[in-house]
């Protein structure tokens, strides 16, 4: 497997495509951002949200309604005066409603609907990286079983003619009936494991097709597991700023401000709406007559409403949203915890699996030796079965084990990428964005307050701006 060398950029900052050189790994992948049903579900809830922010930016206007009235067909009665509207009376009339966002009711709505759609942006972005690695993963995971396979199905046809020579030489007397019955259980093992690997590879392949959208279906293979170009080595020290671009850590940080803002809802329902309405319009009980200027009323006023029997319904409201900021902070403080969790889980992967790998390269290359001079020697009489049948065994489980390693230690890259929180930031190239499928601005001005979790009675008039947790992590492995 070819190591790319350590002056390339560093992992952190490299888009998939620059990651993985595999072509048709990637051809998978643009596929899968195509389309996936999951990340199509997670694009259509990001329009959903911004919907709902729309709704709520509404709020901050007028709110204009307009009504009109035909009598039912018969001889009108009462209510004669122009200028009246009745039942019994044409009128044609609009009404106007502001409500005056004295304690910040709507300010704080509109932020918290604002950080639901954020969140649901960064949920994309979580979908889109959980889709680029899961596929890259499950493709390292086929490339493996294909490496078996052909190592099952080579042993196999070795054991066979080793099964060949003990038959030959039970019969000229030369070995007992157990040699020639170890070699054939070791042939049926060799079988079991290549029926085992053909089960499995097809198994993959309909995994992978699921995530590329599709039905099962057999899957293109490109590059070689061993072939595959390693990215390059990890840096000494990765800066902590990089889990800032996790989008499960950007989505938790704005589950935790609609939250907060909604504590502001809650308790700007506590006080007593001021709305400024009006009327105009034209009524009158005769048709002819709804144009003149008899026919003409209006009038305007302030509407104030205040709870009375309901505040304490109210304060128990204000109460759970308090509990529910709380519960979203406990959150985010749990994903910043497992975020630096799985960097150094990965870290420690990369770090570990590639001297295991070159450790088990050195296995094998030496028990290939082995069973080379066993097998000359049991052929000359000069040894027993017991030497091939230990030296093959032996080199079968490490061709395995070897393969398999191989693909942990593409896997613990592909892991650390995903930890790093995919290596791209908010304002990446619009080639992603366009294989990403949306079109959606990722670096959408990040507006709304972010009022301290212990500050509710602040009702969105003081705005100031947010200060994230600081992150530190002392990553020193490489």
């Amino acid at each position: 497997m070819s190591e790319a060398p350590t002056s390339l950029p560093s992992l952190a900052n490299l888009p998939w495509w620059e990651l993985l050189k595999d072509p048709t790994l990637q051809a998978l992948i643009t596929v899968a951002l195509a389309e996936n049903k999951d990340l199509k579900r997670a694009v259509s809830s990001i329009e959903e949200f911004e919907a709902r922010l729309a709704a709520a930016r509404t709020s901050f206007l007028p709110q204009v309604a307009g009504h009109s009235r035909l009598p039912a067909l018969g001889r009108l009665r009462g209510f004669r005066a122009d200028g009246f509207p009745s039942d019994f009376s044409y009128s044609v009339l609009g009404d106007v409603a502001w409500e005056l966002d004295v304690w910040g009711r709507i300010r704080r709505s509109t932020e918290a609907s604002l950080a639901d759609l954020l969140a649901h942006e960064e949920n994309r972005r979580a979908v889109v990286l959980a889709l680029v690695s899961g596929v890259a993963q499950a493709y390292f995971e086929l490339l493996q079983f294909d490496m078996q396979w052909d190592i099952a199905k080579r042993t196999l046809q070795s054991w066979e003619e080793s099964v060949s020579i003990a038959r030959a030489r039970l019969r000229g007397g030369i070995t007992s009936k157990l040699d020639a019955d170890q070699f054939e259980s070791e042939r049926a093992n060799a079988a079991a494991r290549v029926a085992e690997f053909e089960r499995r590879t097809s198994q993959k392949e309909n995994a992978l097709s699921v995530l590329l959208g599709r039905t099962p279906t057999s899957i293109k293979r490109g590059t070689l597991l061993t072939e595959q170009t390693m990215p390059p080595e990890v840096p000494a020290g990765l800066p902590s700023e990089l889990l800032q671009r996790r989008p499960d850590i950007v989505q938790a940080e704005q589950v935790l401000a609609a939250a907060t803002a909604r504590i502001g809802v809650a308790n700007a329902a506590r006080f007593p709406s001021v709305t400024l309405t009006g009327i105009l319009g034209v009524a009158s009980p005769r048709l002819s007559n709804v144009l003149t200027s008899e026919a003409t009323f209006g009038a305007s006023g302030f509407n104030v409403v205040a709870p009375l029997l309901n505040a304490n319904a109210l304060g128990f409201q204000q109460d759970a949203a308090e509990a529910q900021a709380r519960q979203a902070l406990a959150q985010y403080e749990q994903t910043l915890l497992v975020a630096f969790q799985e960097v150094e889980n990965a870290l420690v992967a990369v770090h570990t699996v590639r001297e295991q790998r070159h450790a088990q390269i050195e296995q094998v290359a030496a028990l290939r030796s082995a069973l080379r001079l066993a097998s000359l020697r049991y052929r000359g009489g000069v040894t027993s079965y017991i030497d091939v049948l230990i030296a093959k065994r032996n080199l079968f489980d490490a061709e395995l084990s070897l393969t398999e390693t191989h693909r942990l230690h593409l896997v613990s890259v592909v892991q650390l990428y995903k930890a790093l929180g995919g290596g791209w930031s908010a304002n990446d190239s619009s080639e992603q964005q366009t294989l990403s499928r949306t079109a959606l601005p990722t670096n959408r001005a990040k507006q709304g307050d972010r009022a301290a979790l212990r500050d509710p009675d602040r009702v969105g008039g003081d705005r100031r701006e947010d200060q994230r947790p600081g992150l530190a992590v002392g990553v020193t492995r490489q």
